[in-house]
């Protein structure tokens, strides 16, 4: 019998580093000028997406799933006026977070493959369409 590989989710060390991901993200997102005016005052709902598919990007539980149906992460984006700046601005915030929460080695390198690539499939405005 084949053993099942250990997910990234595993890896990291499951929920806890997932939760202390976001929370370290969040209040650099809110704190950048140019991804501030996209998020709500209230970030708590945000947060909790987040949680959702973080952990189900990385191979956890299908919470985001399971609570709003397929992420289609571009669809529900398109509201949004993601620039290329913008997308590097979250992929800064997302660095300095994975810094901070002590993420490293092939599973960082898995996770910010995965970031980097979400990240500029959201961009959906020109610098001049702003």
């Amino acid at each position: 019998m084949k053993q099942q590989q250990e997910s990234i989710y595993e890896k990291i060390g499951g929920t806890e580093k997932v939760r202390q991901l976001v929370e370290a993200f969040y209040p650099r997102v809110v704190a950048d000028p140019l991804l501030k005016p996209l998020f709500p005052e209230d970030i708590g709902p945000v947060m909790e997406k987040q949680y959702m598919f973080l952990t189900q990007l990385l191979g956890g539980p299908s919470l985001y799933s399971d609570k709003y149906g397929l992420p289609m992460l571009r669809a529900r984006h398109m509201p949004f006026p993601i620039t290329p700046e913008r997308a590097q601005a979250w992929l800064a915030c997302m660095e300095q977070a994975l810094d901070e929460t002590g993420i490293s080695g092939e599973e960082r390198d898995a996770i910010w493959g995965r970031l980097v690539i979400a990240a500029h499939h959201m961009v959906n405005k020109s610098p001049s369409e702003e």
